[in-house]
């Protein structure tokens, strides 16, 4: 086992946690680089989800854009339309893959064949 100080451990177990302001200030300035593409928050968080779909990201990833794109005032219809429209680039099994950690992260239950 490899030893780590305290305060090491600690923020890997918030980071696991998906502590929004730990993982803000820990991965950069979200704010910066959303000025930087131009694009609007809510626009800029849409297009955040479609690449966590296209990357078939972790399950905490979702959680916290999720998170961050509602704070933006982004509804779960817009999510379906971004479903929608990476469908044909993306493939069916990136969304099915999806489908569930966003129905987690919006707090929403699993169907009972899903858990």
């Amino acid at each position: 086992m490899t030893v780590v100080s305290q305060d090491t451990q600690t923020t890997l177990e918030r980071i696991a946690l998906g502590e929004l302001d730990l993982l803000e200030a820990s991965i950069g300035l979200r704010e910066v680089d959303r000025e930087f593409s131009g694009l609007d928050a809510r626009a800029f968080c849409l297009v955040k989800i479609a690449a966590l779909i296209a990357l078939d990201a972790p399950p905490a990833s979702y959680a916290w854009q999720v998170a961050n794109a509602q704070a933006e005032g982004v509804s779960a219809e817009d999510i379906i339309g971004v479903l929608r429209a990476i469908a044909p680039q993306v493939g069916g099994p990136r969304l099915i893959a999806a489908a569930p950690e966003i129905m987690l992260a919006l707090g929403l239950d699993l169907p009972e064949s899903a858990e």
